[in-house]
C-alpha cells in the first residue's frame, strides 16, 4: 500500500486526525511555523523590490529533520495546516523547507476534525493556494516594516523595549482616544420622576414613570405641584406582542465577547481554549474527539447537513414547535474567512452534560457556551405578552409597562445576556381606560449624565470588528501585545492607559497619523482581502505604503522632542545603596532593578504580593510560575515554607492546598 503523510500544526491535531486515517497514513506535526522572518534584523530587502528573507526558526531544526525523514519514506504528502491565511503560509513555508517540489504533495483543509471533514478534504486535495499566502505574506510584510522602522524611533525618543504595530498602535489610541474622552466628559443634570399609583385589586403601590425629559428640581417640583392637583386616569391600555429573536452562531468576535460577559475569560484565554475544543479532546469511550469547527470566521453561515441535525435533535428533544421557521445567517461581506462556517459543535448528538467528566472545568463551560448558542440559533424566538398603560394628571404624563413571557423559544436552552427591566406588574392588564387610580406618593430623583464607558477586552473587539481593523485571528493577539508592553493596563474588567502608553500614542499621533487612522487601516485590510482573493498583487500594495512611511519616520527623527517615562518606585530598599528599587520590564516580565544604574547594577526578581498571609508561617503570599506558565501562590519565605495553592487564596479563606 502507499505510503501517505499528513502534516499538521499540532500533535494534538495529529493525534485526533491519525484515528481516522489508519496504517495507511503517517500524521506528523510540525509545531506551527517553521520559517519566518528573522528576529534580528527587518528581514525585507527594501531595494529588491521589498523581497523577504526567510529563516528557519530557532529550535525548529530538529522538527524539520524528523519530517524530511517521513517526507523520504511518503507516496504522498498532505499539507493539513488550519483553513486560513496563516495556515496556507504554514503549508507554503513546509513544501519550501521540506523541498516538496520534485515531490507528489497537496494541500488539504477542513472546517472540523471529523472522519467525514477529514475524509473529503482527502478527495479534494488542492494546490497551495498563492493568493491566500500573497495575503498573509503582505500583512507579515507590512506589520515588520511599520515594528522595524517605528520602534527604533521610540527607543530613541521614549525608553528601549518598546514596539509599535499597524493594528496594535490603532488599538492603543483608541483606548486613547476614549480616555481623553472620559476626561473631557462635563456631566448634566437631569431628574427622574415616578409617582407610587395603587390600582384596584393590589396592595402596593406601582410606579409609573413620567414620560418627558426634566432638566432640573425646580421643573420636577412644577410638574408634581401642578399634577398633584388633579386626579390620576387611565388614559391608554395598549396589549401587544413582543418578540426576542434568537441569536446567531458564533463568529471569533461573538465569542469572545460572550465568554467575557458569561465566563469572565480574556479573548486569549477564550482562543487558547477553543483551539484545543478544535484539535481534539480525549472523551471517555470516545477517544480523541474534535468538539467545535474551526475557531477563527467572520461567519455566521452554517452547513446544511449541521443545520438539519439540529433541527431533528431541536425536534425530539424539545418538540417541533421550538424549531425556527427559517434560518437567518447572513454574510457581513466577502471576507476571505467568510468561507468558513460560524464556530458550532462538531456533533449535537455530543452534549456538554455528558462529557461534562471528561473535560476540564474551563473547556467545559466553553464547549456549553457554544454548543447551546449553536442550538439556539435554530430555535424561535422567545415571545412576550405585553401591556403598556399611561395614566394623566393635568398634563403630566406617566406610563407603566409590564411584560411576560408566554414562549420561551431559544430561551430554553440560551438565557438573554440581558434581563428584561419591564416590571411584572399584578393586575395591570385589567385596567382599563378612564379608569381612576388612587395617588400615594412621589418619588423625584437627581441624576447627571455618565462619561462613555472604558473598553473591556470584549468591548475593544467588537468595536475593532465593527471599524473593520483587523481579522478574527488578529484580535487576541492584538490586546496581549498592548497589555504586555505596559501601553494599558486591566483593573476588574476595564482597560486604562498607562504614562507610556500616552507617551507612545503622542508619538503615533503626532508623527504617523496616516498609520493610526482607523479609516486607513480598515481599507488595508479590505486591500489584504483582496490580495487573498487575488485581484491584486501583494507588491503593488506594500509598494504604495512604503514612500509615505519612511519619509514620515526621517521626519519624526528631526522633529520629536524626547520624553522620559519615570519607573514605578517600589518599597524594596536596594541592599547594596539604599535606594529604593523600580520596576523594569524585561523578555521574561517584570523585575527590580537600582535606579542608580550604571554605578549600582543590582537587581532582583519581582515578588507580586497578592495582600494576603501564609497560613502556615504569617508571611506574605506572593504569585510564582511553574515551568510551563501555570500560575500558583506560595509563601515569599520559600523553601523555609512550602504552602502553595492552585487557586488564588483570600484574607477569610487561607486554607486551599494542593
Amino acid at each position: 500500500m502507499a505510503k501517505n503523510l499528513v502534516i499538521v500544526e499540532s500533535p494534538a491535531k495529529a493525534k485526533t486526525i491519525k484515528k481516522f486515517l489508519g496504517k495507511d497514513y503517517e500524521v506528523i506535526a510540525s509545531y506551527g511555523h517553521v520559517r519566518d522572518l528573522p528576529k534580528s534584523k527587518m528581514g525585507i530587502d527594501i531595494d529588491n523590490d521589498f523581497e523577504p528573507q526567510y529563516i528557519t526558526i530557532r529550535g525548529k531544526g530538529d522538527v524539520l529533520a524528523a519530517l524530511r525523514k517521513e517526507v523520504k519514506k511518503a507516496d504522498k504528502i498532505y499539507l493539513a495546516t488550519d483553513p486560513d491565511r496563516e495556515g496556507e503560509a504554514i503549508s507554503y513555508h513546509l513544501a519550501i523547507a521540506l523541498k516538496l517540489e520534485n515531490k507528489n504533495f497537496k494541500r488539504i483543509t477542513f472546517n472540523e476534525i471529523t472522519k467525514n471533514a477529514v475524509k473529503e478534504s482527502i478527495k479534494n486535495a488542492r494546490e497551495i493556494d498563492m493568493s491566500l499566502v500573497d495575503a498573509q505574506q503582505a500583512r507579515r510584510v507590512l506589520d515588520r516594516l511599520v515594528g522595524y522602522e517605528i520602534s527604533p524611533l521610540l527607543w530613541q525618543k521614549v525608553k528601549r523595549g518598546l514596539s509599535a504595530g499597524r493594528v496594535q498602535s490603532v488599538a492603543l489610541k483608541m483606548i486613547c482616544d476614549r480616555e481623553n474622552e472620559i476626561n473631557a466628559f462635563v456631566p448634566e443634570e437631569y431628574w427622574t420622576l415616578d409617582t407610587m399609583l395603587t390600582c384596584p385589586g393590589n396592595k402596593n403601590a406601582v410606579a409609573f414613570h413620567y414620560t418627558k425629559d426634566i432638566k432640573d428640581k425646580d421643573e420636577a417640583d412644577a410638574i408634581m405641584k401642578s399634577a398633584g392637583k388633579s386626579e390620576f386616569t387611565v388614559s391608554d391600555v395598549k396589549e401587544g406582542t413582543r418578540v426576542r429573536k434568537a441569536p446567531l452562531p458564533f463568529t471569533t468576535s461573538t465569542l469572545q465577547q460572550d465568554a467575557s460577559s458569561r465566563l469572565n475569560y480574556t479573548t486569549s484565554k477564550t482562543m487558547k481554549i477553543a483551539q484545543q475544543l478544535y484539535e481534539g479532546v480525549d472523551i471517555k469511550g470516545k477517544g480523541t474527539v474534535g468538539l467545535i469547527t474551526y475557531l477563527r470566521t467572520d461567519s455566521v453561515r452554517i452547513s446544511e447537513e449541521a443545520d438539519k441535525a439540529a433541527r431533528e435533535f431541536i425536534t425530539a428533544n424539545y418538540g417541533s414547535e421550538y424549531v425556527a421557521e427559517e434560518s437567518r445567517d447572513g454574510n457581513k461581506g466577502k471576507r476571505i474567512q467568510d468561507a468558513h462556517e460560524a464556530i458550532r459543535p462538531t456533533n449535537i448528538d455530543i452534549r456538554p452534560e455528558d462529557i461534562k467528566d471528561s473535560l476540564p472545568r474551563d473547556l467545559f463551560r466553553l464547549y456549553q457556551l457554544i454548543y447551546n448558542r449553536f442550538l439556539a440559533s435554530r430555535m424561535k424566538p422567545a415571545v412576550y405578552k405585553t401591556v403598556a398603560v399611561s395614566v394623566k394628571a393635568g398634563e403630566a404624563v406617566f406610563k407603566a409597562n409590564t411584560s411576560v413571557l408566554s414562549f420561551e423559544g431559544f430561551m430554553k436552552v440560551y438565557k438573554a445576556d440581558t434581563e428584561d427591566k419591564e416590571l411584572k406588574i399584578k393586575n395591570i392588564e385589567a385596567l382599563q381606560k378612564g379608569t381612576v387610580l388612587k395617588f400615594e406618593s412621589f418619588d423625584a430623583k437627581q441624576h447627571f449624565t455618565q462619561p462613555p464607558a472604558r473598553y473591556t477586552e470584549a468591548l475593544l473587539v467588537r468595536t475593532m470588528e465593527e471599524n473593520g481593523i483587523g481579522r478574527p485571528s488578529t484580535y487576541a493577539p492584538t490586546i496581549s501585545v498592548i497589555l504586555n508592553r505596559r501601553y494599558i493596563i486591566k483593573e476588574e474588567k476595564n482597560l486604562y492607559v498607562t504614562e507610556l502608553g500616552e507617551a507612545v500614542n503622542g508619538i503615533m499621533e503626532k508623527a504617523f497619523p496616516v498609520i493610526i487612522d482607523t479609516e486607513f487601516t480598515a481599507n488595508m485590510e479590505s486591500l489584504l482581502d483582496k490580495i487573498g482573493e487575488g485581484v491584486i498583487d501583494w507588491k503593488v500594495v506594500v509598494k504604495n505604503f512604503y514612500p509615505d512611511l519612511d519619509i514620515a519616520v526621517k521626519n519624526a527623527e528631526k522633529v520629536l522632542e524626547n520624553v522620559h517615562i519615570a519607573d514605578e518606585v517600589t518599597d524594596t530598599p536596594c541592599e547594596e545603596c539604599g535606594r529604593m528599587m523600580v520596576i523594569k520590564y524585561g523578555p521574561h516580565g517584570k523585575f527590580l532593578a537600582c535606579p542608580g544604574f550604571p554605578e549600582c547594577k543590582n537587581t532582583k526578581p519581582y515578588l507580586e504580593k497578592i495582600g494576603v498571609q501564609c497560613p502556615k508561617c504569617g508571611k506574605d503570599l506572593i504569585v510564582k510560575k511553574t515551568k510551563k506558565g501555570r500560575r500558583f501562590y506560595g509563601c515569599i519565605d520559600f523553601p523555609e515554607c512550602d504552602y502553595m495553592s492552585w487557586t488564588k487564596p483570600t484574607a477569610d479563606k487561607k486554607s486551599e492546598n494542593n
